[in-house]
């Protein structure tokens, strides 16, 4: 911790997206850790995504680190990022570049693909012309870049298929319908090239959308998952691969399912993973021996490790 008692950070929160609530949250428990640990923070609420309006809230707090934790729109696709880099602030997570790639749930399946990566089949759709006749049911239909579950359905048959592709529509132009892996819900956290504890997720409901997300205390959650060993350890492995084919840095989440073979299939790379008391970073960090603490000021420290600045 030392190399941060002079430091003076940044934490950015809310953001403009609609998980603007959650990232206010996350915020707050990562200004608190750090306060907590004798450091001064300075929080931040950017409630905007223009580009020069941010620069100039930013540019006038004398900033030596940014911690970012705006989750969705101009917090995980890169745009904060951007100008926080054009700043020569040294920021928490990972580039620009992999941020948009990890953000783009099209776009990150396809590098899972070419690496090998076992990801749920899935069909591109960019108006309700495109989506496909022939689909096989159970399927899920999503916005192609969005966070927190929203605008997610799991579709059971083809009455319920209008109702999902609307409301996927009504988050974004572009959305994606991939094969339901039936089986287990996995997350895993990784910290510093290093994959966590694997944590199995049960939600009451059957599926854990939005509210199970974080207004659900019937939600279970299994720290470590109760899994073999050998396959435990693949299913780090095979996250950590997905954090490093995204070319993802400091940290990440990724989510999985395990199907009834125990084959672990990569859903998706949440690289500003939640810090509220539901969210699962925290928790897998936890199975790992870290503390929330020690996770927030870890996060802190991989930012002025790996510090780039632009001339």
């Amino acid at each position: 911790m030392s190399n941060l008692k002079d430091v003076k950070i940044g934490v950015l929160g809310g953001g403009v997206s609609p998980e603007r609530e959650i990232s206010l949250i996350s915020a707050k428990a990562a200004f608190e850790a750090l306060e907590r640990n004798n450091l001064k923070p300075t929080f931040i609420d950017i409630n905007t995504s223009q580009r020069e309006e941010v620069r100039g809230l930013l540019s006038g707090k004398e900033l030596d680190l940014a911690f970012i934790a705006l989750h969705g729109e101009f917090g995980e696709d890169g745009g904060i990022q951007r100008v926080v880099e054009s700043l020569n602030i040294p920021y928490t997570g990972s580039d620009p570049e992999a941020s948009a790639l990890a953000m783009n749930k099209a776009l990150s399946k396809h590098s899972f693909q070419k690496a090998g990566i076992l990801t749920p089949e899935f069909h591109i759709c960019c108006d309700r012309s495109r989506v496909p006749a022939d689909l096989t049911y159970p399927l899920v239909v999503k916005p192609y870049r969005s966070g927190s579950s929203l605008g997610v359905s799991i579709v059971r048959s083809q009455n319920e298929l209008d109702a999902a592709v609307d409301l996927a529509f009504s988050h974004q132009d572009i959305i994606l319908i991939e094969d339901y892996i039936e089986g287990r819900e996995l997350t895993v956290g990784i910290l510093d090239d290093q994959a966590l504890g694997v944590v199995e997720i049960v939600p009451s409901s059957g599926y854990y959308d939005f509210n199970a997300k974080y207004s659900d205390d019937l939600t279970e959650f299994i720290a470590p998952a109760a899994i073999p060993d050998g396959i435990y350890q693949d299913i780090q492995a095979i996250s950590l691969a997905a954090h490093k084919v995204l070319g993802c840095r400091h940290f990440s989440r990724v989510d999985l399912r395990l199907d009834k073979e125990m084959r672990a299939h990569v859903l998706e790379v949440n690289s500003i993973p939640g810090l509220t008391s539901h969210s699962l970073l925290p928790l897998s960090a936890k199975v790992a021996q870290i503390e929330f603490d020690q996770l927030i000021l870890k996060m802190s420290e991989l930012a002025l490790k790996d510090r780039v600045f632009i001339v």
